[in-house]
């Protein structure tokens, strides 16, 4: 073109020589004249950046690459080495006043010495103080601890010993020390002291001693005086019922009911039927100790009945002691069933029951029980609930134990060293009612051991006993009395 202007069209083999729409004009600098022309014509069909994803294998596609290749490694070997970063500029390290300026600026943990704000230097008009005055009084708390002796806790809050001691004193007379449990609050005051040399003195102290009364001590006239505060307390028991619907411990607690109290309920329930077996539509019935202060604060006990009514039959249970034992009883009197013998004694059998050689009598005999052999002096232990019929010398049993169980049923204890019950008393399965020996027909320290069934002696393998303590006359009064008032609790 005249005048040393190209135009370039791009087109499907890149740019070339053309004109019309879209054409961009090149102006050729000065001095390229003819030559310029015709270097451009030469090159003018030359395509040094083709497009890479179409026409793969051509000619131009593999100059496109080498292009490509060219201007990578033509990069790389102009980049800097990477082992050797390039050197920049590095500000100088802070020192003096201004390292302490930029300290109090920043942001540190208090481990390495972090401070916060700037603070301005001390002019001539502040002057240095030989001693910094105490403050009047302080006011702090304190935590009685697990085992705490209650002047030590007063002690560690500053107090002087005599007057911890005097303190703890008054205490005790308006309560037990051991009714102040571990974690009590204590609020402490003290006042002004003559110098730095003594305890400060106690001017108020008040702490919660039991659920139903506070304490306050204060100085008046410069003597310390209790104060009693005593807190009313509602003793209502917590009522809980409801539909057992998808699943009975989920419900009662929905309905209220302490997890510990639904988790001791459903044991009790378990003593008298199946868990497994009630159905959605029973209703549920709990009854729970439960205290209420004045002040708001409310403190749960134990749980104290549990009923279930399904297809209109009710299981009413009361928690009841009966015989040192405490348990779980019905509406009729009836406590929990309790199955199996406990073994007399830690031993081991020596002889069976039936017929068998006498080694003192010399002849064969019938023998009525099993014999345990065991040390001299060893605990023999009833093996059930029962009542003694019989304790002291029996013939050749020698000193003999008899007990009478429910159902009819009786066992005997033979050859004791020493007996260690009396007859008509009472004792529990697992209770100490003798102790191993040798006398009556014996060669040797062992327990013979009988059972009985209507007054004749059985195989005692063959048996295991099922005990069920029962009510009965004032015992059994005194227990519907005490249902009955549990009964007339208001749902909550």
């Amino acid at each position: 073109m005249p005048g040393g202007r190209f135009l370039y069209q791009y087109g499907d083999q890149g740019f070339s020589l053309g004109g019309g729409s879209g054409a961009v004009a090149l102006t050729s600098p000065p001095g390229f004249g003819r030559r310029g022309a015709a270097f451009g014509g030469r090159f003018a069909d030359l395509d040094l950046v083709p497009d890479l994803g179409a026409r793969i294998g051509s000619r131009e596609w593999w100059r496109g690459l080498a292009t490509l290749t060219a201007l990578c490694g033509a990069a790389y070997m102009l980049s800097p080495s990477l082992s050797r970063p390039l050197p920049g500029a590095v500000p100088a390290p802070l020192s003096g006043p201004a390292a302490e300026q930029g300290r109090a600026q920043s942001i540190a943990p208090i481990a390495y010495g972090s401070a916060t704000g700037a603070r301005m230097a001390a002019t001539d008009a502040v002057r240095p103080l030989s001693e910094a005055p105490e403050r009047p009084m302080l006011e702090l708390t304190a935590a009685v601890g697990s085992g705490d002796d209650f002047a030590s806790v007063l002690e560690r809050a500053g107090v002087g010993g005599a007057e911890a001691a005097q303190i703890a004193n008054m205490v005790a007379g308006a309560t037990s020390i051991d009714d102040i449990e571990a974690g009590t609050r204590l609020d402490i005051r003290l006042g002004r002291r003559p110098n730095k040399h003594v305890a400060r003195p106690l001017d108020a102290l008040a702490f919660r001693a039991r659920f139903d009364l506070r304490l306050e001590v204060a100085r008046v006239n410069g003597a310390l005086q209790l104060k009693p505060v005593p807190i009313r307390v509602d003793n209502t028991p917590l009522r809980v019922t409801g539909e057992v619907g998808s699943g009975l411990y989920r419900a009662a607690r929905a309905a209220g009911a302490p997890a510990s109290a639904v988790e001791t309920y459903l044991r009790a329930i378990g003593s008298k039927m199946s868990v497994g077996a009630i159905g959605s539509n029973a209703r549920f019935d709990l009854i729970v100790a439960q205290r209420r202060a004045e002040t708001g604060e409310i403190e749960t006990g134990e749980l104290l009945y549990a009923g279930i009514e399904q297809r209109g039959r009710k299981l009413q249970l009361l928690k009841w002691q009966a015989g040192g034992r405490t348990e779980w009883f019905d509406a009729a009197g009836v406590g929990e069933k309790r199955a199996g013998l406990t073994r007399p004694v830690a031993g081991y059998q020596t002889s069976g029951f039936g017929m068998r050689f006498h080694p003192l009598l010399g002849y064969n005999r019938f023998h009525k029980g099993i014999d345990f052999g065991a040390g001299y002096g060893s605990p023999i232990y009833a093996v059930s609930d029962g009542t003694v019929t019989f304790a002291g010398r029996h013939g050749g049993h020698g000193n003999y134990v008899m007990l009478r169980h429910g159902g009819n049923m009786g066992t005997g204890y033979a050859h004791m060293s020493r007996i260690a019950v009396r007859p008509g008393q009472s004792v529990r399965q697992g209770q100490v009612i003798g102790y191993v020996g040798s006398t009556g027909l014996s060669t040797g320290p062992h327990l013979h051991f009988e059972v009985y069934r209507g007054g004749e002696a059985i195989n005692p393998k063959s048996v295991s006993f099922v005990t069920t303590s029962l009510l009965s006359g004032e015992q059994l009064r005194a227990f519907r009395s005490r249902l009955a008032t549990l009964l007339a609790t208001p749902v909550r």
